[in-house]
């Protein structure tokens, strides 16, 4: 089957469709830069896809380095020595080539180029985004090459504050990328593991999306299929890397999560967020993890939005247990492990994280108001497995 290229305009400028990449240089010219700025991870700075994009640029006439310098979990350190790789090339432009920690490190890059106040002063607390000077900001176009965090159409990036052994979220309206290109061929050589977290963590954004308790249908609509095309194309990418078609789907999705958490996130994100500050974890992978525990927390305030997804979904039963139960057949057939002992994360710091969890933004949307104990409560069950 033939995937089609098209474009549409919500939340930005979206170029999907398979070969898309090859573009770049005419959207990095349609934002009026001349010298971008490459910003990926080092695992995909010695790929074939990052030279080919560097070469079609400097082509193209554009003169585009490259800067790497970027963790798993993105720090603040990261983002100040992509600032100085930045404005020592004398670049005017950002390429955001990547998953989900070198798009977050980009935006912030691209923030940051243009400010006189230091990182933190920008965290998603109140109205710090005023502070934002916007017309020192870069412009940036995305390239996914994960289908998970949705970062490419996220107006805040998530990076460690390593001094204080937290993340931090940092946030303005513009940070969200001028143009997306989403091209599936870039995916096509994720292994089945980081395809399989990759995907989980786009369903949390999108279930996180649907159980929140605010108003907002238009979120609502996008979350529920969303997760539909998850659970149609989730299994198919796992068991088939080189399957465009699926792939390009599971790119959509991912997009449609991040468009979808307009309308808040919830337990999963505010457990995952201290546990990847302080291990230093996979976050779709802690996602997928903590996935069932906290939507067994949550059930009873959501049983009828449950219901309504199982029907949604074509699941074999529409109980308020149905959800669960698919969440559960899901993981086990992508590979995914079922308690955080298994990825290395033991109970020493239970407490603290449940206390970090508790004052997470992302718990703020979460259809119940865990206190820190609960969330304390809700980490162990993850560890040891108890459902």
């Amino acid at each position: 089957m033939t995937v089609p290229s098209v474009n549409w305009n919500y939340p930005t400028a979206i170029k999907a469709g398979p070969g898309r990449v090859k573009e770049l240089p005419e959207w990095c010219r349609e934002l009026g830069m001349t010298r971008p700025l490459l910003v990926t991870d080092p695992g995909l700075a010695s790929l074939p896809m990052v030279a080919n994009a560097v070469q079609a640029c400097n082509q193209a006439g554009l003169a585009c380095a490259v800067f790497h310098e970027i963790k798993g979990n993105p720090t603040g350190r990261n983002v100040e020595d992509g600032v100085v790789a930045y404005q020592q090339g004398g670049h005017d432009g950002v390429i955001a080539f990547g998953g989900g920690s070198a798009l977050d490190a980009a935006k912030a890059i691209a923030l940051m180029v243009g400010q006189d106040r230091p990182l933190w002063d920008f965290e998603d607390i109140g109205d710090n985004y005023q502070r934002v000077n916007v017309a020192g900001m870069a412009p940036v176009v995305a390239v996914p090459t994960t289908a998970g965090t949705g970062s490419e159409v996220g107006r805040a990036s998530v990076i460690t504050d390593e001094a204080a052994e937290v993340k931090r979220i940092i946030f303005h309206a513009r940070m969200l990328p001028a143009i997306v290109i989403l091209d599936a061929e870039l995916t096509l050589g994720l292994p089945p593991r980081i395809t399989a977290a990759t995907g989980m963590d786009a369903l949390s954004h999108n279930l996180e999306a649907y159980c929140s308790p605010f108003f907002h249908p238009m979120a609502a609509g996008i979350a529920i299929e969303g997760m539909r095309m998850i659970k149609e194309y989730l299994p198919q990418v796992v068991a088939d890397g080189s399957n465009v078609q699926a792939r390009q789907q599971m790119l959509v999705a991912s997009t449609m999560g991040a468009t979808a958490f307009q309308r808040g996130l919830g337990a999963m994100h505010a457990l995952a967020h201290p546990l990847g500050a302080l291990y230093d974890a996979h976050h779709g992978m802690l996602n997928a993890i903590l996935m069932p525990y906290v939507l067994k927390a949550n059930q009873h305030a959501v049983a009828p939005r449950l219901e309504a997804l199982a029907r949604y979904l074509d699941l074999p039963d529409t109980g308020p247990g149905a959800v669960l139960d698919w969440v559960l057949r899901l993981r086990e057939a992508v590979g995914i492990p079922h308690t955080l002992a298994d990825i290395g994360i033991d109970e020493g710091q239970v407490e603290r994280v449940g206390r970090m969890a508790s004052v997470d933004p992302s718990g703020a949307a979460n259809p119940v108001n865990f206190t820190a104990d609960d969330y304390s409560q809700l980490l162990r069950a993850s560890i040891r497995g108890n459902l």
